[in-house]
């Protein structure tokens, strides 16, 4: 399962040619374990982020979530309905392979893509990707554990809890990605919160570890000014 710095646009091309407690409680991870606040400290309120561009997640926006958070200016945001999708490859008279790789691009573990949110216009190449679960489907820690899990090529996972400034407990994990198809390895990085609506991943690619840092202010950002709808 890859999902990392692969434009859904792309995938679709390819296609048409051949959890859930909630995370607002302030001091929990979104499954009762307690927030390390000095982790938060390193990895949240202290790293620097992006000038914002506007919120999304809202009714409205251009992506609606169960989750709401500021984007980085000149990133370009594209809602995604997986479901639909995943139903319309199904049903394609072209045979199974269209719906397999619609699968590999819409779902990642108990999550499904809802939102992608492109670098490109602000000079980087990478996207960050917004996942969403079921209701009543696993809280924070399960959920991110087995979206990576989904991910082949991983290695020297890294999970702590934290707690955005806002009073949002989740988990994030920090890893490395190896494809087998070029031979080479790039950071990562995710984060997991459980809502009413299920749980949701935030998940930061990119072309190479580079482009992985140079983005890592606006995923900053987006932890920082996480808020559950």
């Amino acid at each position: 399962m890859r999902g990392g710095a692969v434009g859904l646009a792309a995938g679709t091309a390819l296609l048409a040619a051949v959890s859930s407690g909630c995370a607002g409680s302030s001091g929990t991870d979104g499954e009762g374990r307690p927030a390390s606040t000095a982790t938060a400290a390193t990895n949240g309120a202290a790293a620097r982020t992006a000038a914002s561009g506007g919120t999304i997640g809202a009714a409205g926006s251009a992506c609606e979530l169960p989750v709401s958070f500021d984007i980085a200016k000149q990133w370009k945001v594209k809602g995604i309905d997986a479901e639909a999708e995943l139903s319309k490859t199904s049903n394609d008279s072209g045979g199974g392979l269209s719906g397999d790789l619609a699968d590999a691009f819409l779902r990642q573990g108990p999550v499904t893509t809802a939102c992608e949110i492109d670098a490109k216009p602000a000079g980087n190449i990478g996207f960050l990707r917004v996942w969403t679960g079921r209701p009543g489907g696993p809280g924070a820690r399960s959920a991110l554990r087995e979206f990576v899990a989904a991910e082949d090529g991983v290695s020297e996972e890294k999970y702590h809890s934290f707690r955005t400034s806002g009073g949002v407990a989740g988990v994030e994990v920090e890893y490395l990605y190896t494809s087998k198809l070029l031979d080479e390895t790039k950071k990562e990085t995710a984060l997991a919160v459980g809502t009413p609506d299920g749980p949701v991943v935030l998940h930061l690619g990119g072309m190479d570890t580079e482009e992985h840092e140079e983005m890592r202010p606006a995923y900053e950002l987006a932890k920082q000014t996480l808020r559950v709808r």
